[in-house]
């Protein structure tokens, strides 16, 4: 029995993390400590970026024992991830010991972030809210990039960061091309519209994020894109239309808004034309559309000709209503969980 004068020391909790190659690491996780920092100090490979549960970079499943949100954080995560057992490691503490399942393979963590400059090769302004930015690296500097990965850029004249996703694959390395929204009083889009030129310098830093298209995977894929959120979306369909041997059947469905705000259509058609397996729905929000573009949101696209294969593997991106609703949407036409990879666009 303890005395007055004893207190009761803190309890370490024990956190196995699974990475889905199947190796996995027990942590010893200090009170109040997230699992984040203590599986960094660890020397382990995870994931990460913004440390704040804003980015999902460190996105895992819990499988077994529970875990909470520290005190005080937010998290980017939907309502139906957590119900589901997702959590952000870098805002969550683990309340007794528990186990942790990563949706990425032990070596995928070891490819850590770089820093160096990109120069601006192309600054195009592809439809009335959407801006091409291409880069090229500098000399020295090189990314281990998966197709589906952001990187994150300074605003010249600023100490503000941007992360976006890249629409190129990693084969055109050194070349990185960018797909990004025009917002109203955006420091980064008011450099663009006023000031970006060829050959500007940028501070860059990347890759980032657990959202990637997975390797080896035969079984049919469904791609779910809204507005920039097709940035990801073309670095895998090219991607894919290089590896060797046949290609998995691929629908890709990718609205926008408006009409006005359609962008990249020849670049979708000729995709279409250079893998027969494409199948391509594009939506407008609201009417009146364009010749073969539909009204309606892209989720709704999904199932309209008929049943998805249950073994199907579903890639998101784009504002959280249109994740919330397309993983809904997936899972009642019988999708598992597992096979549903999302990443979530924001406004800065």
């Amino acid at each position: 029995m303890l005395t007055t004068t004893e207190t009761q020391a803190p309890v370490t909790t024990k956190v196995t993390l699974t990475f889905s190659d199947g190796i996995a690491h027990e942590l010893a996780v200090e009170p109040g400590q997230s699992v984040l920092d203590a599986g960094l100090a660890a020397g382990l490979p995870l994931l990460h970026q913004c440390r704040s549960g804003s980015c999902s970079s460190c996105f895992a499943t819990l499988a077994e024992g529970a875990a909470e949100t520290l005190p005080g954080c937010g998290s980017s995560l939907l309502a139906a991830e957590r119900a589901e057992g997702g959590r952000l490691l870098c805002v969550t503490a683990a309340t007794s010991d528990c186990r942790f399942v990563l949706p990425y393979d032990s070596k995928v963590g070891e490819q850590r972030a770089a820093e160096g400059h990109a120069f601006v090769n192309v600054v195009e302004r592809v439809a009335a809210d959407v801006m091409r930015l291409e880069l090229e690296l500098a000399e020295g500097c090189w990314f281990d990039l998966r197709p589906g990965q952001f990187i994150r850029v300074k605003v010249p004249g600023t100490e503000q960061m941007r992360s976006y996703s890249v629409s190129s694959p990693p084969s055109a390395l050194p070349k990185i091309e960018l797909l990004i929204r025009l917002l109203p009083g955006g420091v980064m889009s008011q450099w663009l519209l006023d000031s970006a030129a060829v050959d500007d310098v940028l501070e860059i830093s990347g890759p980032y994020g657990s959202f990637f298209l997975q390797d080896g995977n035969k079984a049919p894929h469904v791609m779910i894109a809204g507005g920039t959120g097709l940035a990801p979306m073309m670095a895998m369909l090219d991607t894919l239309r290089a590896r060797p041997g046949r290609k998995p059947p691929i629908l890709l469905s990718f609205g926008c808004q408006s009409a006005e705000g359609l962008f990249h259509r020849e670049a979708i058609a000729l995709r279409e034309l250079w893998l027969p397996g494409l199948t391509v729905q594009i939506s407008v929000d609201r009417g009146p559309a364009p010749e073969g573009v539909r009204v309606g949101n892209p989720v709704q696209a999904i199932g309209a000709d008929g049943p998805l294969d249950p073994a199907t593997v579903a890639y998101l991106c784009g504002p959280p209503g249109m994740l919330e609703a397309g993983r809904a949407h997936l899972l009642k036409l019988g999708l598992a969980p597992d096979n549903i990879h999302m990443e979530q666009f924001s406004a800065s």
